[in-house]
């Protein structure tokens, strides 16, 4: 079936790390993601996660999620099935898949769990460089920024989904105005391989 973009379920998710390398046992302190088609949002997920770890002070610099406030915080473990449930049968997008699908990866392994096999994940980064080829940079804030979005990056895993959402939107009505409308196409420009990314 050939669908339009308006009728397909996109989920966008973030998350805040205890660092930048999950290889060398940096974990996720936040996850957030929210579920939507078109421009209704269907649902939201958010938690704060116990890393089991010590917080980088660049980590903290970046989020101010204090190991504190990670205290009582439930595990990633815990913390997966309602996520994969959440996310389930939706096109999984991030800011930065590569990242984003990496830590989470990592995550479902330590739970001795399968590498997430969503087969439709799109990159909103990847969008943002090729439906705005000349800008100087494509951090989040950035691109919102150009795109005459008021809302400012805060760095914590909700408020940044909720800005790609934004962002996400503009650059919707950008593809639509080059005549682009339906799924299949719009994965074939943006969608990414899961056997392509990280593990």
């Amino acid at each position: 079936m050939n669908r339009k973009i308006e009728e397909v379920d996109f989920v966008i998710f973030d998350i805040e790390t205890t660092g930048l390398d999950p290889k060398s046992g940096d974990r996720i302190v936040e996850i957030a993601a929210l579920r939507f088609k078109a421009q209704e949002k269907l649902g939201q997920f958010h938690s704060l996660v116990n890393p089991e770890r010590q917080i980088s002070p660049r980590a903290f610099e970046v989020n101010q999620i204090s190991e504190t406030m990670l205290k009582n915080a439930p595990k990633m473990e815990k913390i997966l099935p309602d996520f994969l449930a959440f996310i389930k049968g939706s096109c999984l997008c991030s800011y930065n898949m590569p990242f984003d699908l990496g830590f989470l990866n990592n995550e479902l392994a330590l739970a001795e769990q399968k590498p997430l096999e969503q087969p439709e994940l799109v990159d909103i980064l990847m969008m943002s460089r090729r439906l705005l080829p000349k800008l100087e940079k494509y951090a989040l804030w950035f691109v919102a920024k150009t795109l005459e979005i008021e809302n400012q990056q805060e760095h914590r895993a909700f408020s940044d989904v909720q800005l790609t959402w934004e962002v996400f939107q503009r650059l919707k009505i950008m593809l639509r105005e080059k005549g682009i409308s339906e799924f299949n196409n719009f994965l074939h420009l943006f969608g990414m391989s899961p056997s392509r990314l990280p593990r």
